[in-house]
């Protein structure tokens, strides 16, 4: 298949655009649909054909899904435009201008040794003192970051020879992890986990060495059932 590029280049405007718009999810699947489980079904030869299908298919992701149009997405991308212009330039502006040498030190430090490390002990701790403790049975593991799944699956869960996911997500007391919602890359890897251990993957949100989202250990309950049939 010959690869032709269809992409639009951004250049320097590019980070900023990418930025804001993961910042307030205006990429999101309840935002502008599926698009890789939409393209998939479409299977597309040329753009044109693709841009048409989707407009006359495509719809939000969510409890009331509503059709997608093309003024829909000249929506989104006016919203964009009052995010960067109204709260991203001027929060970066005063960041830009407060900077230090020191904080550059710091935040390289911070991020490489104090990050990590509390993070590596966040996991462990809510592994080993949350779902051991509930499934005495199941083998945890890290994940082997040589996999695929690795980036997005921390820990495997063995009943027998299936295995179902674990992702780990810090989250405040505050967080509305409620409106979380997976990209279409993690979609991806995740069919991919299950397609290759055969179980489900799960998020576990967490604040500090607790599970916020407590219903998460009946769900994998069902789903260790579920693998020992």
């Amino acid at each position: 298949m010959v690869k032709k590029k269809n992409s639009k280049e951004f250049g320097k405007k590019e980070k900023v655009l990418n930025y804001a718009t993961q910042t307030y999810q205006l990429s999101r699947p309840n935002k502008v649909g599926a698009v890789m489980a939409l393209i998939r079904e479409c299977q597309p030869k040329t753009i044109e054909e693709w841009e048409k299908w989707y407009f006359e298919n495509a719809k939000t992701d969510g409890k009331t899904p509503n059709k997608i149009t093309k003024e829909s997405l000249e929506e989104l991308g006016e919203r964009l435009y009052v995010k960067i212009k109204e709260i991203v330039i001027p929060e970066w502006t005063e960041a830009f201008n407060q900077l230090t040498l020191q904080d550059c030190i710091d935040y390289i430090h911070n991020l490489t040794i104090n990050r990590t490390f509390d993070g590596f002990i966040r996991e462990k701790s809510v592994i080993e003192d949350n779902l051991v403790k509930s499934f005495p049975n199941v083998k945890f593991e890290e994940s082997d970051p040589e996999l695929d799944h690795a980036g997005d699956i921390d820990y495997l869960g063995w009943v027998g020879d299936k295995a179902f996911g674990i992702q780990i997500k810090p989250v405040t007391a505050k967080s509305n992890f409620g409106n979380y919602s997976a990209t279409e890359r993690m979609k991806a890897s995740f069919d991919d986990f299950t397609k290759k251990f055969g179980g489900q993957v799960f998020v576990v949100f967490s604040i500090d060495d607790k599970i916020k989202n407590e219903e998460i250990v009946g769900q994998i309950a069902e789903e260790i059932k579920r693998l020992t049939k």
